[in-house]
């Protein structure tokens, strides 16, 4: 075995996927590559890396449906116009394919959970710097209600012109804003009060769409995150869950396109 064919059937290995011929060959092929070798141990550390980070959540029959939809199309496309005859190439071309569907997959969900890392990641940046304002008594640097005098304040600072509202009809005062610097960029932060707490709503473009988690706690505080039609709001804050999750949403259904 070569490394060109071995290159397809290393995940299928790694998940036991191929029969004993082609798994006896494979290994013999790593004992000498260290290229293949390397493609191996990559594929096992994301594997790891998916069963220790990622929560588990059984999949609804929606999206049962739709990998079913998706593997049945990439079979459709994948099936060759014409096929060697001889039963010595049967194995080859079945181990090319589900090689082939296995790395394919295994991108794709190693991508996603990147991706999602990301998303989480942010979520506990900006509770640290929600701490860091609190404790150096510096939530605010435009002190405002009016959403005018606070929206041009973070547009001049930032590439974007994030949405500015004051709600203070519905229990939530908007009190100032100011600029944070989360994941190495710019970030605007609008500040509200509600009741007797602090509201830290970070605000940023998303054009990602990567799933976060809708409400969870993080070093005692609790996050609800909202994704509006062009930002992505984030609020943070010891008030209870509902408040914060009921202000994202507010924010993110007047949420307008720029």
């Amino acid at each position: 075995m070569n490394c060109k064919q071995a290159e397809t059937l290393v995940a299928a290995y790694v998940d036991s996927e191929v029969d004993a011929l082609r798994g006896y060959s494979i290994r013999k092929h790593l004992l000498g590559c260290a290229g293949c070798t390397a493609r191996q141990r990559s594929i096992v550390a994301l594997r790891t890396r998916i069963r220790i980070e990622v929560p588990y959540y059984a999949a609804s029959p929606a999206l049962q449906a739709r990998v079913r939809a998706t593997i049945g199309a990439v079979r459709a496309t994948a099936q060759p116009q014409s096929r060697p005859t001889g039963d010595r190439w049967g194995w080859l071309t079945g181990g090319v394919l589900a090689g082939c569907a296995a790395s394919v997959f295994a991108w794709t969900l190693g991508t996603a959970v990147l991706a999602w890392r990301a998303r989480e990641d942010f979520a506990v940046a900006a509770v640290a710097s929600h701490v860091r304002a609190t404790l150096a008594d510096h939530l605010i640097e435009v002190a405002s209600s009016d959403q005018h005098t606070v929206k041009p304040w973070l547009s001049a600072r930032l590439d974007y012109s994030p949405p500015v509202q004051d709600l203070a009809n519905e229990g939530f005062t908007l009190i100032g804003g100011r600029l944070d610097y989360l994941e190495r960029r710019p970030v605007a932060t609008l500040v509200y009060r509600y009741r007797k707490h602090t509201i830290d709503v970070f605000v940023r473009p998303d054009a990602s769409r990567a799933p976060m988690s809708a409400m969870r706690t993080v070093r005692g505080f609790n996050v609800a995150h909202a994704g509006g039609a062009s930002m992505d709001w984030l609020a943070v804050s010891d008030a209870e869950p509902a408040a914060l999750s009921a202000l994202v949403q507010r924010l993110a259904s007047e949420d307008i396109p720029q």
